[in-house]
């Protein structure tokens, strides 16, 4: 393989990126943009039509003692699943074929868990969950390298694209609670139906071959192991450790704030989380802007950043000023864009064109692998040892350890990740 880091991609400015006389020769496919946002917008149509209210879905069918196997099984097949399938995406298949493929498969496996949970079947349903996740956690990864590749040097334009999947999330979210299905398993059928025709859409995509179809096989590079070679560039390991950290932070947030924000008197808990989705369509759109402006690394820095400031705003609420909890709801947007939107653009620049699906699909491990598992483990054992649900203020220390976590990661991107003028 060729040394891929002999100069420090990352260190470019980030405006240097259509210097490539190569990129810009590229002639994009026609109406790509508008062809994309469809595929945005279906992914997380799937994604928010059942994993939202599953937890609610098996309380309601006496399963409740399975919520949380069911969820952390989520995050080990983000572990497992992503980098095998995208190095299958870099080297055998191309991505759109894998794609379609992984959600025709997954809509299947959708099908299956309406009756499993009417028969109240613990560990099948738990089985079929676990299996239904080793397909849909490597589409993260292939929609966004998928985006960039089509977008070529357009690639600007995806925090724009963004703003899809954050409609389709919304979108799925009415759709259900309009069919009545927020309890029932009606949300499997939904997801089944919405992943299969998302699998048939993905077939009709401008292909994309894979960049290391030509290489050697290799049984190890072959499920990802190659991809290390990533990490031995600073600006990717640093950012690696910082995605990690922050998305233990999201584990924090995920699973705890809509019952502090209930502890707190609040009647409407759903129409005040809503806040968060509003203000990503907001954020997003400042993306560009705000890179062009202060640089990557510093853009960056804030969306590590105010990961911290909405906890403090937490634990002011937690003191008897309810009004801050809604402030942090709305820094929801500033939080997730301004890292993880700007964490995959940078990614797609790093990375050569033989690994990038499987960089993105670092991310994804990070985020939704370890992170999760680490935050959910993190945050129910402090729940469980200092919450009282009857007294507010017994919140604090568990919002205190993600402030922790936004300050040591903020030291690290500051100390460890170099951004070259």
């Amino acid at each position: 393989m060729p040394n891929c880091f002999a100069e420090e991609k990352s260190e470019m400015s980030f405006d240097n990126r259509n210097k490539n006389p190569n990129v810009e020769s590229q002639i994009l496919p026609k109406f790509i943009f508008s062809r994309l946002s469809i595929l945005m917008l279906l992914q997380f149509f799937v994604f928010g039509s059942w994993f939202t209210t599953m937890g609610l879905v098996l309380y309601t069918h006496h399963l409740g003692g399975v919520i949380g196997l069911a969820y952390t099984s989520c995050a080990i097949a983000a572990i497992l699943s992503p980098l095998v399938l995208g190095a299958i995406g870099d080297r055998f298949i191309s991505s759109e074929k894998v794609l379609g493929v992984l959600h025709i498969l997954g809509g299947i496996l959708q099908f299956v868990l309406p009756g499993l949970v009417a028969a109240g079947e613990n560990n099948t349903t738990l089985l079929v969950i676990f299996l239904y996740m080793l397909c849909f956690q490597p589409t993260l990864g292939l929609v966004n390298s998928l985006s960039f590749h089509n977008l070529g040097v357009k690639a600007d334009l995806f925090p724009f694209l963004r703003l899809f999947a954050t409609g389709g999330w919304v979108v799925a979210g009415v759709v259900v609670g309009m069919l009545g299905y927020s309890s029932t398993t009606g949300i499997f059928y939904v997801a089944g139906v919405s992943s299969i025709l998302l699998g048939l859409y993905s077939f009709t995509l401008p292909c994309t071959e894979p960049q290391a179809k030509s290489s050697k096989f290799n049984f190890l590079d072959a499920l990802g192991a190659k991809s290390f070679v990533l990490f031995r560039h600073r600006g990717f390991a640093v950012l690696m450790a910082c995605a990690l950290l922050t998305s233990i932070s999201l584990g924090f947030y995920n699973t705890y704030a809509s019952p502090f924000i209930g502890s707190l008197g609040v009647q409407n808990v759903a129409a005040v989380l809503a806040l968060g989705q509003l203000s990503e369509i907001i954020f997003i759109l400042s993306v560009p802007f705000v890179i062009k402006r202060i640089g990557m690394k510093w853009a960056l820095l804030v969306g590590m950043s105010m990961w911290g400031i909405r906890f403090i705003m937490f634990i002011l609420a937690a003191q008897g000023h309810t009004w801050t909890a809604v402030v942090g709801v709305g820094l929801h947007g500033i939080c997730n864009d301004f890292f993880l939107i700007i964490s995959a653009m940078y990614i797609d620049r790093l990375a050569p064109a033989e690994m990038k699906v499987q960089a993105q699909s670092w991310l994804i491990i990070a985020i939704s692998g370890f992170g999760a598992t680490f935050g959910s483990l993190i945050s129910g054992t402090v729940y469980s040892g200092t919450v009282d649900i009857e007294i507010v203020q017994s919140w604090i220390p568990l919002w205190s350890i993600p402030i922790g976590i936004a300050v040591v990661t903020s030291v690290i991107w500051l100390i460890g990740f170099k951004e070259k003028k």
